[in-house]
């Protein structure tokens, strides 16, 4: 007979197995970058650390997704502004003004989209996905900056 504190302890085991994995995998990738597998990892990663279960992840997803497609295209509204003419005023004042509308938006979204989580989801899972959200990105932007180091040593 399991205790529930063997359980527990499994559950820590197969988390970080887990994670390890996808830290392995998403090591080993040594191509361009991939969407596709980028959003699966993503989602993997966020099953996992928060664990949700079949059904929980199948009604949390589409939401999910539909966040990320809205704040996609901030993001890509934002990044016409990276290459601007900075010794135009004019321009750059217009520049600052629409990535602080659209920051403003991004905040907003998210905000909407966790009241819309937390009618599905218990909020100690809703937490998890974001912090597991977080925690992902970090480590994909330290493989990328590491991977890019690693190429300009070569």
């Amino acid at each position: 007979m399991f205790s529930f504190d063997k359980i527990i302890n499994m559950k820590r085991v197969l988390v970080i197995i887990s994670v390890l994995f996808c830290a392995i995998q998403l090591n080993a990738q040594d191509r361009k970058f991939d969407p596709a597998k980028f959003q699966a990892d993503l989602e993997q990663f966020i099953v996992t650390q928060a664990a949700l279960t079949p059904q929980e992840a199948s009604t949390f997803f589409p939401l999910y997704r539909e966040l990320a497609n809205k704040q996609r295209s901030l993001f890509d509204q934002m990044r016409r502004y990276h290459h601007i003419d900075t010794s135009d005023d004019k321009v750059c004042a217009e520049a600052i003004s629409v990535i602080d509308q659209n920051d403003i938006q991004i905040k907003k979204l998210q905000q909407a989209y966790h009241v819309k989580f937390l009618k599905i989801l218990p909020a100690g899972k809703v937490l998890l996905i974001i912090k597991a959200e977080d925690k992902f990105h970090r480590m994909a932007f330290k493989r990328m900056a590491k991977h890019d180091s690693d190429r300009q040593d070569k």
